[in-house]
């Protein structure tokens, strides 16, 4: 069974973790034909609640996929913080039990998106191009805020629970994971 308690990765382990990684991918590869629909929001926050720190190693593995598979821009600096940013929102809220407010947090994020990976652009072209940039996505937030908190809605518990069990780990009077 997979440990919630910071230590040595063992072979099972990395495996997991390796897989977990693949599904982030593939379940946004195949959902890339609804405009930002994506179940990645819902699966990082998943991981983080079942595994603790230890989705990091997952959501590095997705990122490095998307630029070995895509390639180097712009888009991939954000990719290096916005999943980050994911993950400590989720931490601070692992013992939340709502579908309810997973969906908010998750539909939060699917609107700020745009937001936060202006930041890049922020840096790079000026506060103009910037806010040019994010208002002109606008539009595709919204698809974003709707699809997460749809999916996270939805498909939160049951994602925790086969996850945990897939995983073997419980959190239930375990302490914080």
């Amino acid at each position: 069974a997979m440990t919630a308690r910071p230590s040595a990765l063992g072979a099972r382990e990395v495996a997991v973790l390796g897989l977990l990684g693949a599904v982030l991918f593939g379940s946004k590869a195949a959902l890339a034909w609804l405009p930002n629909v994506e179940p990645v929001s819902l699966l990082v926050i998943v991981y983080t609640v079942v595994l603790g720190w230890r989705a990091l190693f997952p959501i590095c593995g997705y990122v490095l996929l998307e630029y070995v598979t895509w390639g180097f821009g712009l888009w991939s600096a954000c990719y290096l913080y916005v999943w980050l940013a994911l993950v400590l929102a989720a931490r601070l809220l692992w013992r939340m039990e709502s579908p309810l407010g997973w969906a908010v947090l998750s539909g939060a994020f699917g609107m700020s998106f745009g937001a936060l990976c202006a930041l890049v652009y922020l840096v790079s072209g000026g506060w103009a191009f910037a806010l040019s940039w994010w208002i002109q996505g606008i539009p595709f937030d919204l698809l974003h805020c709707a699809g997460n908190f749809v999916l996270a809605l939805t498909l939160f518990r049951p994602c925790k629970k086969l996850l945990s069990r897939l995983t073997g780990v419980s959190l239930r009077g375990k302490g914080r994971p």
